[in-house]
């Protein structure tokens, strides 16, 4: 990731609704979620207010929309993602991989799958 790709993702994320966004997006996994459920899960924004903060993180690179019948679905660009972190974590450890230790541990995955007895 370059620095002027860096600087219009973080551009993106320093808006609340757009964090917010990406968060969600993050949580539904590759599949994605509609717009309109986007809006919902954030205390229902309405449409157009959704589609001008979807297309800003479309046009970083941390979200891409597809078309599945009549809804546009929206997912987050997991790649661009991981790239932000590596372009911020890049030359952290200056030859010293034990200052990178924790936060390599709170990227690794914590989920549990659900119980199908629930």
């Amino acid at each position: 990731m370059t620095e002027t790709e860096a600087l219009a993702a973080f551009a993106a994320l320093s808006q609340e609704t757009r964090l917010q966004v990406v968060r969600l997006l993050v949580r539904a996994g590759p599949g994605g979620m509609p717009a309109g459920a986007i809006g919902e899960a954030l205390g229902g924004a309405s449409s157009s207010r959704m589609s001008f903060h979807l297309a800003q993180l479309e046009q970083a690179g941390l979200v891409r929309s597809r078309r599945e019948g009549r809804s546009i679905i929206y997912s987050a660009v997991y790649p661009t993602l991981s790239g932000l972190v590596s372009f911020l974590m890049r030359d952290c450890c200056n030859g010293h991989p034990e200052v990178c230790a924790p936060v390599v541990a709170a990227l690794s995955c914590t989920c549990e799958p659900e119980d199908a007895d629930a």
